[in-house]
């Protein structure tokens, strides 16, 4: 029994992931961010807008992890597409399955997020210690 609810949490906690909050946010995920004149990088750690997961970025390597656990639930790889977005492979761990994700830079704290299936989300920059 507690092993049939431990996958029933990890599934849920994974499409959490995934979704990081799903949004219904217009395209450009509304609010009006400052302009920026040029690329931000994505390197570093985002949280989702619900608080249930962080997903890391780093030299081309994509992965998240529950915030609760620390399990990692999904991991990938990213690409700069342009200076104001970036396109993620996301491979479910739990699932085994793969999306892919567009984020538009929204501002150099924000990622306004499509998945291929057209859900939307936002991801924040998580502020470190001292930072």
């Amino acid at each position: 029994m507690a092993t049939a609810r431990t996958m029933i949490a990890a599934s849920s906690i994974v499409a959490t992931a995934l979704l990081a909050g799903c949004m219904s946010s217009g395209p450009d995920g509304g609010g009006s961010g400052r302009v920026m004149s040029r690329a931000v990088s994505v390197e570093g750690e985002w949280m989702s807008s619900d608080g249930v997961a962080i997903s890391r970025f780093s030299g081309g390597a994509f992965e998240t992890v529950a915030t609760d656990t620390g399990n990692k639930l999904a991991d990938g790889n990213y690409r700069m597409a342009n200076e104001r977005a970036v396109d993620i492979t996301v491979i479910s761990l739990i699932r085994q399955t793969t999306t892919n994700v567009t984020c538009a830079i929204a501002t150099a704290d924000q990622l306004n997020c499509t998945s291929s299936g057209g859900q939307t989300f936002v991801l924040n920059r998580r502020k470190t210690a001292g930072a």
